[in-house]
This record gives structure tokens, sequence and C-alpha cells, in this order.
């Protein structure tokens, strides 16, 4: 029986344009989709991988962990392309300084909070004429995750010195409670010894440089505007943060350190300390049964760490680099990536969506320990120029 011509014609047709596809998508990874399946897997070399360098802060590092294999495996492609995920993290200004001295070359920068993102941006700009980071444009540069900078104190003792809410001057109150010599004696508890306060180093910690910041809108008194010249020209400002900071001991470098050692060690190290919401919420169930309840209290001005994912306008990012880096920033903002940093690590959701008090919120879970969905009102955030002044002013007068 012989094939009828046209079924012949057919095979061939359909042998002719499977060979044109397979030799397309030997030039054009994006055609590789469209080859036949058995073909394409035998003859076709896997494309090569679009790599996204992910310069990170350490804070984030558990919930990355988890979903960079998901997005690794969703396959996701640019220009069918699959996408690899590089990663390396440091502390936030430290990865702003190896930036500008070139000795990190993200497609990515990720620091814990915008604040950074402007010094970079600032300080790119004055020395290389083009700023490597645009902060405000949203189409490069996205905020991920939210927590705010809280203070964790044992409550017995906080009770002492705010009653139940901190003051509306409690940076100006916990100054001058700092620098008493006279310590608890002052407040009938001599035994408990000095008033005991830590934040980390701001010239290497971003919660260091956010707790400076607020220090100093408060003693302004004001939420916005804060510039060079209040830092440089105030006299009684300079006097006041200096004796601030110089009562305490020592600055360390991470923010989940001054946790992990309030919890450990209690109040003969720390009566309060500066930290994230976030950090305090991954510790919570550590504190129990330690040294009396550990609570979190709100300044009565706020200031969000905001996690920005930044794609870098550098020489050494390439079209595809961008596309890429823009689809994992899409992805790790879906509610699956979203809620996993919600219910597992306690951080606000930049996903409006998601609500704070769903089923397996922390914020219910923990509402007993000070926790709230409603934030303080937020300051603004000065230019980077502002934030470099007040960093260099630290630097000269306290750094140890």
């Amino acid at each position: 029986m012989q094939t009828p011509r046209i079924n012949w014609a057919l095979f061939i047709t359909y042998t002719i344009a499977s060979l044109a596809i397979l030799i397309a998508a030997l030039v054009s990874p994006a055609v590789r989709t469209a080859a036949p399946a058995p073909l394409r897997d035998v003859i076709l070399p896997p494309p090569k991988p679009v790599t996204i360098t992910l310069l990170y802060s350490t804070e984030k590092e558990e919930w990355l962990k988890e979903v960079i294999p998901l997005f690794e495996s969703s396959r996701i492609r640019v220009n069918g392309k699959p996408i690899k995920i590089e990663t390396d993290l440091m502390g936030s200004r430290e990865m702003v300084l190896a930036v500008m001295d070139g000795e990190q070359k993200p497609v990515v920068l990720s620091p814990a909070s915008s604040l950074q993102v402007s010094i970079l941006e600032d300080q790119s700009a004055a020395r290389y004429g083009r700023p490597y980071v645009v902060t405000n444009d949203n189409s490069v540069c996205r905020s991920v995750l939210k927590t705010p900078l809280v203070l964790v104190a044992w409550e017995e003792r906080a009770r002492v010195l705010w009653g139940n809410e901190p003051p509306g001057d409690l940076w100006r109150q916990l100054h001058d409670d700092l620098v008493n010599p006279q310590g608890w004696q002052a407040f009938n508890h001599p035994e408990w010894g000095y008033i005991k306060f830590g934040h980390t180093n701001p010239l290497g910690s971003n919660s260091g440089l956010m707790t400076i910041l607020l220090m100093s809108y408060d003693f302004f008194n004001k939420t916005s505007g804060l510039e060079s010249g209040d830092i440089l020209s105030n006299m009684s400002y300079q006097r006041w943060f200096i004796d601030l900071e110089t009562s305490i001991p020592a600055f360390g470098d991470s923010t989940g350190t001054y946790m992990k050692d309030i919890i450990a060690y209690g109040p003969s190290v720390y009566d309060i300390v500066a930290v994230y919401e976030s950090v305090a919420i991954e510790n919570a169930e550590n504190a129990v049964g330690k040294y009396g309840a550990l609570r979190v209290y709100y300044p009565p001005a706020t200031i969000v760490s905001d996690h920005p994912f930044c794609i870098m306008d550098a020489e050494w990012v390439d079209d595809e680099q961008r596309q890429a880096a823009a689809k994992f920033i899409d992805f790790i903002l879906q509610p699956e990536a979203q809620q996993l940093a919600l219910d597992k690590y306690g951080y606000r959701p930049a996903e409006a969506s998601i609500p704070l008090d769903g089923a397996g919120s922390p914020f219910l879970r923990y509402q007993d320990n000070g926790l709230r969905i409603t934030l303080p009102p937020e300051i603004d955030l000065p230019d980077g120029s502002t934030l470099n002044t007040l960093l260099d002013f630290w630097a000269r007068n306290i750094d140890r």
C-alpha cells in the first residue's frame, strides 16, 4: 500500500520546519521552547543562564535562602535563558563602601534601608558623575520587606522609666537618664546599677544609623526637614548628642547580636536595646522564662527599614541582567514569598493586600509583648548629603 503523496509532503514539511527551528534554537535560546522536545533535549545544549549577583544585608538571609530556590525552580526565563541568583551578604553600610571602592559589583543591591541607597546615590554621583542607584525610581528600586526600629526592654525597668508607654520626648528623657551619675539610684533601685542602653555602630550597621537619626529628629522636635546645617551649627545639639552617645560603653556590629545578648545575659548587660521589630519577633520565644518579661516599645516617631532591592545602573550590568533582576524582584513581591516573610520571619510585607492580623500572624501571637500593627508617624528620610554629615559627625566625635 503506497503512502499518500500528501502525507509525504506533510512529513517533509514537518521535518524541514523542525530542523529550521533546531538551527534557530542553536542561535537563539528564545526559540528553544518551540523545538520538538525529544530532539531539543538530545541535540541542543542547555542555554547559558543569566546570572544575577545579589548583594544583600544579613538580616534577611534565612528568608532569601528559602525564596531563591523557589524562584530558580519556577522556570522563569529571559530570552529563553534560565536565571541564576548568586548571593553575597554584608552589613548595609559595609556594602555601600564596598561598591564605592569597586570591591563589589552586584547586579542587585539590597541593604536594610533606603537610607543606605540614598547615601550610595549621593556618593556615586559625586565621585563618578552619575548615580549607581536612584532611590525614588520604582522601576529599578523597590521595597520588598518592612520592619520599624523598636526598643526592646525588660518590662519591669521600662515601667520604672516610662510607665506604660515611652514619653513623647523619649530620646531627650533617655539622654537625661543615661548621663545621670546616680543611674537607677535616681529611681530608688540602686541594686540595678547604671542604666544600660545599646545600639549598633552606625558606620557599619543600618540600625545604628536609624537610631541616631531618630535621636537627632527628637532633639529638634520635628519629623522632617533635618539638614546638615542642623548638625553642624547647633552647639546645644552637638553637646547633647555627644553626651548621650558617650554614655554607651561599646557599639556592636550586628543588630541580631544585641537581641541575643539581652536574652542571654539579661539586664546585667542591657536594660534597653534598639533593634528591628523583625529581630524582636524572631527571638521572642527565646526570651520566655529568662529574666522576666521582655517587651517591645515603639518610639513616638518611627523609622522603617524597607529592604529595597535596587538594580544597579552601572557599566557591569547588561540588559538581560536588568530584565532578569526585574523578574526576580517581581517574584519575591508575590504573596507566597511575602506571606513567608511575615509568618516565619516577622517582616511586614511590602505587598499591602496581605493582612498583618491573619491566622498565624506573629503580630497576634506576641501582642502581649507589646507588638502593634499600627505604627507611630514616620520621619522623612533626609537626603544623602545630610546622612553623610550625620555619619561624619558621629565618626569624628564618637567612633572608638
